[in-house]
């Protein structure tokens, strides 16, 4: 059985998708720096006889087609870029990139679609359809290297009637997958506030604006726009990350710049709250003395699994590992760019267990512990190739 020759591929394939993993994770580069990595894929692709072609600088899409190659096609898709983190893991395969981590899990997620793609080669016979395999840059950066496919063609010739994309849980143990139906991740903006006076000593604030007790005040004031004006039924969070001015004890900086980002898990609130944002910014910096520039940079939509695809992949996934290994996911206000793809084309997007509370294999996404439990590999590898060859509730375009 097809179920059976995937699983038997993907323990087969395990050693070979595990010195994958550490090449990759070892050689991490930034978002649309992706260069090394991009190269690695295209070998491996061409030493299994997989035809690609290249996109958007880095990004690399393949093709697989099995019989009757027009009757449904169906995308998987992995990210390779890393994170501007230095690694403090000590592991035979720890970044040799200084300041440059795959603190995400974009090395596991190349990885399992690289395995896939091995697997469902070594299938083709057997397989009905076109897969097509988008191995993408910079989700990690805007706009987004989701949005720079799509306008570069990556959904069309042949246009999938599906995309399937993955992603770590590391709050999920290994061995088992997470599956939800509708909006499953909030959209993503980056705030950049810059607050402007002529400075001063700070023993005479009253000659000058005071450009940080304004920036304290700013930053509490967008807090409460934010709660007091949103529907706490549908949740949205705002965080100034980053505060730059002044330099010493005794003056006050004529430039204070705020950075930060805004989730929502409404667009309609989304786009009204940055109406909001400027409003309050203004007003507020402008009554207190100084002057501000404020620019909101729009940036990942909301990702929204499609029910009917997702709810087939669940099943399928149930299928595939046991229904004891398949639950429901959370919604979180993390942001992806696959959700460009789900504004596109129906998606289902879900998450592969890498926790190992016994290895100490715990730490979340973006943190310099992050790991993973490597025997995930094979669990995701297997099933991107299984929900690849055989979703069928995306019927071919009419």
């Amino acid at each position: 059985m097809l179920k059976e020759k995937i699983q038997a591929l993907a323990q087969q394939y395990a050693d070979e998708c595990l010195s994958i993993r550490h090449h990759l994770h070892a050689h991490p580069e930034l978002s649309y720096q992706e260069y090394q990595t991009s190269a690695f894929v295209q070998a491996k692709l061409q030493s299994w006889n997989i035809s690609f072609t290249t996109m958007a600088q880095t990004g690399v899409v393949a093709i697989i087609q099995g019989k009757a190659p027009e009757s449904r096609t169906i995308a998987l898709r992995a990210d390779m870029d890393a994170l501007p983190i230095q690694e403090q893991n000590e592991v035979s395969y720890k970044s040799l990139n200084a300041g440059v981590m795959h603190a995400c899990g974009h090395d596991v997620h190349t990885t399992c679609l690289l395995g896939a793609a091995r697997i469902l080669q070594t299938i083709r016979q057997d397989l009905q359809g076109t897969i097509k395999l988008i191995f993408q840059p910079g989700e990690e950066r805007n706009p987004g290297g989701a949005s720079i496919m799509i306008k570069e063609g990556v959904l069309t010739n042949p246009v999938p009637q599906g995309i399937v994309g993955m992603h770590v849980h590391p709050g999920l143990p290994a061995g088992k997958l997470s599956f939800r139906k509708g909006r499953v991740m909030a959209s993503a903006d980056e705030l950049y506030i810059t607050i402007k006076s002529k400075g001063g000593h700070a023993a005479a604030p009253h000659l000058t604006a005071d450009t940080i007790l304004i920036a304290s005040q700013l930053i509490v004031s967008l807090q409460q726009i934010i709660s007091r004006n949103n529907n706490p039924l549908s949740p949205s969070v705002l965080s100034i990350c980053s505060i730059q001015g002044g330099h010493t004890t005794n003056v006050i900086p004529s430039e204070v710049k705020l950075m930060g980002t805004f989730r929502a898990m409404d667009e309609a609130w989304r786009f009204k709250a940055h109406e909001l944002i400027k409003k309050q910014t203004k007003g507020l910096v402008e009554a207190m003395g100084a002057e501000v520039d404020v620019h909101i940079d729009v940036g990942y939509p909301t990702v929204d699994n499609d029910p009917l695809l997702t709810d087939e992949a669940w099943q399928l996934a149930a299928e595939y590992m046991g229904d004891e290994n398949v639950e429901e996911t959370e919604v979180r206000m993390g942001a992806e760019d696959f959700g460009y793809y789900t504004q596109q084309v129906p998606g289902c997007f879900f998450r592969l267990g890498v926790r190992n509370e016994a290895q100490g294999i715990v730490h979340n996404v973006h943190t310099p512990y992050f790991n993973i439990d490597e025997s995930a590999i094979p669990t995701g590898a297997g099933i991107m190739a299984w929900l690849g060859a055989t979703l069928k509730s995306a019927l071919p375009l009419q």
